[in-house]
């Protein structure tokens, strides 16, 4: 097969990708777990190495996977056991989870493009509580403790003319959060993951990476706090699919494909296409629900 560029947000995805061809790689820990009640499956990969994110092609930090084949399906239960599997999972990577803290939620993407749109939607049905707790007090909600939350959907630059890291970086700024919260959505390299998988990490977000579209990243680094990012694969390149395909093909039938290895342009010449589901509209709308019922699990304080 011709070599063209694959691209993906998921750190699940490299892992598979060269341990296929290289096998265990120093600095990198794997680590999987099935929940058998639910049928979830939990990847964790623990970058802590720059030599482990140089092969990985990903910043250090952890990157939890929840693959759940049934997401896609219009069953609120089980979304609901999605939900608490995410909530369980972003508290284990929260810094100081236990104490009141001003969280700041980043709901990223267009609003316009459906498969773009699953930040500003999960942004729509989240528990914002920062303005009634300055004004009146935690008692407004009969509460003793209770995180600060607060949320913004920046837009995107041809519509605001600004990065959003730069619209981020202001509010920061402005409103002195302990961290962020940042929700996107990715690519992926398998069809079979879209619109089924759930990815957390705690190394920040880099805006259309996976689309070859970058813009400034969103990391510690860059804004001073702490960033966890959440994401759902909804598109997946166009080459993919074809390269996939064309690799089944040569397994089974045993015939190398004459256009591929005499014409390596073909596939790369459909790395500006991107594919999503016919039904992306109602999978943004269910999968945005399922997130943000996630994320306000995680924020609730014991009393």
């Amino acid at each position: 097969m011709s070599s063209f560029t694959v691209r993906t947000d998921l750190a699940l995805e490299d892992r598979e990708r060269i341990g296929d061809s290289g096998g265990e790689i120093h600095g990198v820990i794997f680590e999987e777990e099935e929940k058998e009640e639910t049928g979830i499956h939990i990847t964790r990969v623990k970058i802590e190495t720059k030599n482990g994110a140089r092969i990985m092609g990903k910043p250090i930090g952890t990157y939890i996977t929840l693959e759940a084949p049934a997401m896609a399906e219009q069953d609120e239960g089980y979304h609901r056991e999605v939900s608490k599997e995410l909530a369980r999972q972003l508290r284990s990577v929260m810094p100081d989870r236990e104490k009141e803290q001003s969280i700041l939620i980043v709901g990223l993407g267009n609003r316009d493009v459906t498969a773009d749109a699953l930040g500003p939607h999960v942004a729509d049905n989240l528990f914002v509580n920062r303005h009634v707790v300055m004004e009146f007090g935690k008692a407004a909600y009969n509460k003793e403790k209770m995180h600060l939350i607060s949320c913004i959907v920046p837009g995107v630059m041809a519509k605001t003319g600004m990065e959003s890291a730069e619209i981020i970086h202001g509010v920061v700024t402005e409103t002195q959060p302990d961290f962020l919260i940042v929700v996107d959505a990715l690519a992926a390299r398998s069809t079979r993951r879209l619109n089924r998988t759930i990815q957390v990490t705690t190394s920040g977000i880099y805006p259309g990476s996976g689309v070859g579209n970058h813009r400034n990243a969103l990391t510690k680094e860059s804004l001073g706090v702490p960033v966890l990012a959440i994401g759902v694969p909804t598109v997946v390149d166009a080459a993919t699919i074809v390269g996939d395909a064309m690799e089944r093909l040569e397994k089974e039938n045993g015939v190398q494909m004459i256009m591929t290895r005499e014409h390596p342009q073909a596939l790369s010449e459909l790395n500006n296409m991107y594919v999503t589901s016919k039904d992306i509209d109602e999978m943004i709308k269910r999968l945005s629900f399922t997130i943000s019922e996630g994320i306000n699990i995680a924020l609730e304080l014991e009393e």
